[in-house]
């Protein structure tokens, strides 16, 4: 059974800590991590409940983050929260389009490996917006002139990826920044519920992972280690700036 989060009544949480600018349609983006599950605890402390939980599945998480989402949607919906919606890159058919699938398709390697990152707005950021689109609170919020709150967690150590002005339908609002929490303090308010530290989300093929990541996957995860070795392969004969998955290496040579 999920824990449901009891709080010291000696703890005054309010809405008025957060500037939420007339407070609309409220939407969190989860992304199986530690910074976006603090959030999460936090606003349930604080009595912030969302509209909407989206996460953005590429279709190449680790099954530990989403064993780790399944486990996070039932505490939430413990503690009186939605509970989490998945969402995902579709074709002009509605088939499902994963971001694995599409490198081999296309013979490539995430363009993050090129220094772009293409793959995090095609396969996170349009999905959460088309179905925002065709959320109809939102529709009507928006109909009425209002905009839509969207919660990014985004800590304190890292105020350099919080610049994301406001636009013609959002407000985007960091509120682990706005708390002050840090690295730290988020893995202090996750020990703090009583429930488990998620591992660091990533693709099983992301080129950012280190070295010692990609061992780890290669012992935890040896099928998902070889599926990433063959979107590489694929990708070998356009490779011209970078070599592999490492980007000034490759991959296999890890195995050489």
């Amino acid at each position: 059974m999920a824990k449901v989060l009891s709080l010291d009544s000696s703890t005054v949480y309010g809405i008025i800590e957060l500037d939420m600018g007339g407070v609309g349609i409220k939407i969190v983006s989860f992304g199986g991590g530690i910074d976006s599950t603090a959030m999460l605890i936090e606003m349930v402390k604080r009595g912030i409940k969302p509209d909407l939980i989206l996460f953005s599945d590429v279709g190449a998480e680790k099954p530990s983050t989403y064993k780790y989402t399944e486990f996070m949607n039932d505490w939430l919906i413990a503690n009186n929260f939605p509970q989490i919606t998945r969402v995902f890159r579709v074709d002009k058919n509605g088939n499902r389009l994963t971001l694995e699938q599409d490198c081999l398709d296309k013979n490539c390697l995430p363009s993050i490996a090129y220094g772009y990152k293409k793959c995090s707005l095609k396969f996170k950021a349009q999905p959460q917006e088309k179905y925002v689109n065709n959320f109809q609170s939102a529709r009507d919020f928006w109909s009425g002139g209002g905009k839509v709150i969207k919660f990014i967690g985004i800590n304190a150590d890292e105020l350099r990826r919080s610049k994301i002005p406001e636009d013609a339908k959002y407000i985007y609002k960091f509120p682990l920044i706005d708390w002050n929490m840090g690295r730290d303090d988020c893995i202090r308010t996750i020990v703090d519920a009583g429930i488990p530290i998620p591992e660091k989300s990533s693709c099983f093929f992301c080129p950012s992972m280190k070295r010692y990541e990609i061992l780890r996957l290669k012992l935890e995860y040896p099928d998902l280690f070889e599926r990433a070795l063959l979107l590489e392969q694929g990708a070998q004969e356009g490779l011209t700036s970078v070599k592999g998955l490492g980007r000034s290496w490759a991959w296999n040579e890890l195995i050489s």
